[in-house]
């Protein structure tokens, strides 16, 4: 056993020396560890959107931003839905085969959707990246067939789409309109961005 006395002053020194150096470890190594996390902006970009769609009407649309692209929500009329079938012969990709805009599994269906009555698109033509305008109205329009049904029109050059984003034959664009990964959270809320429970 050591008779040296113990200098209390020099102990608290060491203590409040070893304290400090900790608190400025950690503080040195908090924004070091913190740039292996995403920053805001890259979670932003990539985030799922949650879309409430308990007020949209048969025959409306509702649009949302979704990685910084418009993505329109469409709850159909069942008229709407009744005649996609017959257009399928007028349609350049009428069941969704081609792998361009790859359809989910849960959408490659007459309706391309989840619900028959509720279309998730994104709206961005697929030619050159214009972004086409609803025409839910049906019969002769401008720039339009005498016997539209209803669907979208890109004005940029042309390209026509029925109301389950169909392209139609001998159009710019070269694929349908690409349905983004969404599920349903309830009857009325919808997540654009994500098609699996966590």
């Amino acid at each position: 056993m050591s008779e040296t006395p113990v200098d209390s002053s020099k102990r608290t020194w060491i203590i409040t020396s070893a304290c400090a150096g900790a608190v400025g470890g950690v503080a040195a190594a908090v924004p070091f560890v913190s740039t292996f996390q995403p920053s805001e902006k890259a979670k932003a970009a990539g985030a799922a959107v949650e879309v409430d769609i308990s007020s949209l009407q048969p025959g409306e649309m509702k649009t949302v931003e979704w990685r910084g692209k418009p993505v329109w929500v469409v709850r159909r009329t069942q008229q709407q839905l009744d005649e996609l079938k017959s257009l399928d012969g007028d349609m350049a990709d009428p069941h969704s085969e081609r792998t361009a805009f790859p359809t989910p599994e849960y959408a490659k269906n007459e309706w391309r959707s989840i619900k028959p009555e509720y279309l998730v698109l994104v709206g961005i033509c697929t030619h050159l990246g214009c972004s086409p305008t609803s025409k839910f109205a049906t019969g002769a329009q401008p720039s339009l067939p005498d016997d539209w049904k209803g669907g979208f029109f890109c004005p940029c050059h042309g390209s026509t789409f029925d109301m389950a984003g169909r392209v139609f034959k001998n159009k710019p664009a070269p694929d349908n309109l690409e349905v983004p990964p969404h599920m349903y959270l309830s009857d009325t809320k919808l997540l654009i961005g994500e098609d699996k429970k966590a």
